[in-house]
């Protein structure tokens, strides 16, 4: 083999190499999220409450409503909502692994995987937090993208009553 193709060769074995080193989820949408955090009570929407989210990457801090960027995480992002005149309200949000990174292990191979799974990047928080004031409340991984409070409040409104049907018949 000629030195030119050796070499091409080996560039191209680096390159592939170090192409796989990298994970596809980092790359696509990287190891940050932003979240938006709203509060509510009975009495309404509370504004003004200060909240620390807190997760094994980071803490943050965003006054309601508000919007902040965290670091995505595997672990639970905990939640705790303060404002004069209310109970604290505190939430467990579950992360979701991402579908990205079932075709990571299949395209970029464990290495791509192992790399979106340390560095948060193959998972997600919901895009809205919903905080009840004066409530602890466990925000499930597979809940909607819309926070669960809103989906609890339908599920257990009473049911309409159904129309009454008109009875015909043939004379």
């Amino acid at each position: 083999m000629s030195k030119p193709v050796l070499r091409i060769a080996m560039m191209t074995a680096v390159l592939a190499g170090a192409s796989s080193l990298t994970g596809c989820a980092s790359i696509v949408s990287g190891t940050n999220q932003v979240v938006s955090v709203e509060t509510l009570h009975a009495s309404g929407p509370v504004t003004g409450a200060t909240c620390k989210l807190e997760n094994d990457k980071g803490v943050y801090y965003v006054t309601t409503p508000g919007t902040v960027t965290v670091h995505r995480a595997y672990g639970d992002m905990n939640v705790k909502c303060e404002k004069l005149g209310f109970d604290p309200g505190l939430a467990t949000i579950k992360s979701a692994t991402k579908g990205m990174m079932a075709g990571n292990i299949l395209v970029g191979g464990f290495i791509g995987a192992g790399v979106d799974a340390a560095t948060g990047a193959g998972y997600d928080y919901p895009t809205t937090f919903q905080i009840l004031m004066g409530q602890q409340t466990n925000v499930p991984a597979a809940a909607p993208q819309a926070a669960a409070p809103a989906a609890a409040a339908a599920a257990s409104a009473p049911a309409a009553p159904a129309a009454p049907v008109a009875q015909g018949g043939m004379n």
